[in-house]
């Protein structure tokens, strides 16, 4: 016996290599879920932070579309894309030293006028303009019909009632109108309360071409995403290298 030599396999060496292997690999994927997930959320801030800027509205010249104190998010626009029906954030020194929220319904070269049949007209068309509180007209007193003059806006508010727009400023010298380098952004959605994205202003399509929404819901999905791969990460690390240890003990009591 004292020439003979035996060799044992100590316990949780070699017998326990593959369920090693999978608790390292497991832990891999977890750091990579975590790390993945931390960039699509961090990304998806400081994307929304290059494209939106974020409004407080002050008064209710936009209800029932905006309140009064509703946080919104526009996004950064050159002026010269704004179309008819954006609600936009604007800048006019002649109308407050403050940026306002208004709706754009004519653009340079149109004629705009309100009200036969109680609807507001562009370039003869009668709008329909389902954002209008319910039961009121397009405006509350007519105006004559006002030609646009080329690179300006005429805006509405709303709440035409209440609303110190366009049509409180016809006696100006471009008949109510705003430059289009006066926009600062155009509104997307309303996010607290969290009404969500503005509905398409549908009534304008026979004029022109609509504007397309911003990337917010895909900031939104990216924002997401970035959360759940962060949770489901920080979770399966823990339960891969509980798992392992599970199949290092029972590989070890089946000796």
């Amino acid at each position: 016996m004292g020439g003979e030599s035996t060799t044992r396999t100590a316990p949780g060496t070699a017998r326990t290599g593959p369920a090693a292997a999978t608790g390292r690999a497991g832990q891999r994927l977890s750091g990579l879920a975590v790390a993945l997930g931390m960039v699509l959320f961090l990304g998806g801030f400081v994307w929304a932070a290059v494209v939106y800027r974020p409004y407080t509205v002050p008064t209710d010249s936009m209800t029932p579309t905006i309140g009064t104190g509703d946080r919104v998010l526009a996004q950064r626009v050159d002026g010269t894309d704004v179309r008819r029906g954006d609600v936009v954030v604007f800048r006019d020194s002649t109308w407050a030293d403050a940026p306002m929220v208004k709706r754009v319904v004519a653009v340079g070269g149109d004629t705009v006028s309100c009200c036969e049949h109680g609807k507001l007209q562009v370039d003869g068309k009668e709008i329909d303009e389902p954002y209008l509180p319910a039961g009121t007209s397009a405006q509350s007193a007519g105006f004559p019909t006002v030609t646009v003059p080329e690179g300006r806006l005429f805006l509405l508010g709303d709440e035409r009632r209440t609303s110190l727009d366009s049509t409180a400023h016809l006696t100006d010298a471009a008949g109510g109108s705003v430059a289009r380098s006066a926009v600062e952004a155009r509104v997307d959605a309303v996010v607290w309360p969290m009404d969500g994205m503005l509905q398409r202003p549908t009534g304008f399509t026979e004029l022109g071409p609509l504007s397309s929404p911003g990337p917010l819901r895909a900031i939104t999905w990216t924002v997401i995403a970035g959360v759940v791969l962060i949770l489901g990460g920080a979770a399966y690390g823990p339960l891969a290298k509980r798992a392992a240890s599970r199949a290092r003990t029972g590989s070890a009591g089946a000796r």
